[in-house]
């Protein structure tokens, strides 16, 4: 055989073995990562079977051991796909995807808003870090079996669970911070024709109240808003591993008056199906106030408005003997 000619089928033959073998590799990944979805897939749908009960649950010390369960074998689950088909530990894969596409952003020189700040995704990177460690410190006490909510209710399917109620700084001011998390709120995942991008809509909308009453259970004022001022919809799309079908949310209260003995939290949430219809569901807790949730004596409660009620609304004593009669 002509020496040229041999050295041509030999470079023909690696050729075709690298080939050969550069496509096993595609093919070992592809099925390796089709595996990892398919059970994760899976976990998804078994944990939502396993949170029918625990959504409904009416006894609230039943439910809390059982959540603290069903928390348990669900991240035991997460911690056997980890080990079977790899995974990231910190779980911050998303602040990694954040860091690469501000590289990228930094690196193509987009033109900045007026105001200096570049334009796009990443217009404020810093605030999507802070909402992602606020939602790691969730996942966290969920993780650990630090997931003990102070008050929990549920109605129609929904249950809410306001996980702790405590005073923090922020800024220089003490503020009351009630983070909460709403299980089971109806979603709907669209696909745009064009892109193809998928969205997960999350349909939830809250009315609170906070009623502040005096040690004779008289209304002394009261405090209403709308959805919670951190909330995020879908928490899966910061941490892919994030129990399912879950919103979390927080309110920020300002210290109360030194009179007020006693709060009345009522929470009322709205879901629309996707098929049509609305959940509406009630929440209502009454819990006593203590010293550091108020204001020093003589302190001015700042930004509330004086208004009229009626003697029915202030004082129940007198609802009672109206109703009486």
């Amino acid at each position: 055989m002509n020496r040229n000619l041999a050295i041509v089928l030999l470079v023909v033959i690696v050729g075709f073995s690298a080939a050969g073998v550069v496509g096993y590799r595609r093919a070992t990944e592809a099925q390796a990562q089709a595996g990892k979805e398919i059970a994760a897939l899976r976990l998804r749908t078994e944990a939502l079977e396993r949170a029918g009960w625990i959504r409904s649950n009416p006894d609230a010390e039943s439910y809390k051991n059982d959540i603290k369960g069903y928390l348990r074998w669900y991240f035991e689950q997460v911690s056997a796909q980890h080990a079977k088909f790899g995974g990231n530990p910190a779980y911050d894969d998303y602040l990694k995807d954040m860091e690469r596409k501000a590289k990228a952003q930094a690196e193509a020189e987009l033109p900045q808003l007026p105001d200096g700040r570049p334009r796009g995704p990443m217009a404020n990177p810093v605030n999507r870090k802070a909402f992602w460690e606020w939602e790691k410190a969730m996942f966290d006490r969920m993780r650990t079996g630090k997931y003990a909510p102070v008050l929990t209710g549920t109605d129609k399917g929904l249950r809410l669970d306001i996980v702790s109620a405590d005073v923090v700084m922020v800024g220089n001011k003490p503020k009351i911070r009630f983070p909460l998390v709403l299980w089971g709120a109806q979603r709907e995942t669209r696909e745009d024709e064009r892109s193809g991008v998928k969205r997960v809509l999350t349909w939830a909308e809250f009315a609170t109240t906070f009623r502040l009453l005096d040690d004779k259970g008289k209304l002394y004022g009261e405090m209403s808003t709308g959805n919670p001022g951190m909330r995020n919809d879908y928490p899966e799309r910061l941490i892919a591993e994030f129990p399912p079908q879950t919103v979390l949310g927080q309110y920020e209260l300002d210290p109360v008056p030194a009179n007020v003995s006693q709060m009345e939290m009522l929470v009322a949430v709205r879901s629309h199906a996707p098929t049509g219809g609305d959940i509406n569901a009630q929440y209502s807790w009454k819990l006593p106030v203590p010293d550091d949730w108020k204001l020093k004596a003589g302190e001015a409660w700042e930004g509330a408005t004086v208004t009229t009620r009626s003697e029915e609304e202030i004082d129940p004593a007198v609802a009672a003997r109206k109703g009486q009669k």
